[in-house]
């Protein structure tokens, strides 16, 4: 079994702006900078828990201006508060698939305390490289996507999740 967390491994999530207003916000770059996980090749399963309060913008595109220390404190603060409400989240495949390299797993994702299923593909190299994307809605969570400027300015509901490690050593 093969232990997982920010030490050996990349958790990160993209979001993307709309709107009238869009020109003004940024796509983020978020890293999840506490969690952690397992992926057991053996009986092939996947599990994650990460804290929602450990989200750490890494870079913001787009948007009028670069976004500031003061600006980024802003966002982190409000998704730690009103998007995802001071919650932890948790993930436990409860199918995996597996063709070669390539597994298609299927499990729970537990987001603000809703828990719904949720299928992705991940890259698992013979060497342990590992890569995989889902994109989650988060109004299927119950989440409402964050809005700015009177709804001018609005946060993609789909939002992607993206797991890499490197080969281990």
């Amino acid at each position: 079994m093969r232990k997982l967390g920010p030490d050996s491994a990349r958790l990160a999530v993209r979001t993307a702006r709309l709107g009238a207003a869009s020109k003004a916000g940024h796509d983020l770059l978020i890293e999840v900078q506490s969690w952690e996980g397992t992926l057991d090749p053996d009986e092939p399963s996947v599990w994650l828990k990460a804290d929602g309060g450990s989200m750490h913008i890494l870079e913001g595109t787009g948007g009028i201006q670069k976004l500031g220390d003061d600006d980024i404190a802003n966002i982190e603060q409000t998704i730690d508060d009103e998007v995802l409400m001071k919650q932890g989240i948790e993930f436990k495949s409860t199918d995996v698939q597996v063709n070669g390299d390539n597994w298609t797993v299927t499990g729970d994702l537990t987001l603000v305390g809703n828990t719904h299923p949720v299928t992705f593909d991940l890259t698992v190299d013979p060497d342990g490289k590992l890569s995989g994307r889902a994109v989650v809605k988060q109004t299927d969570w119950g989440m409402k996507p964050y809005t700015a400027f009177w709804g001018a300015l609005k946060v993609a509901d789909e939002v992607t999740v993206e797991l890499e490690a490197a080969p281990e050593s």
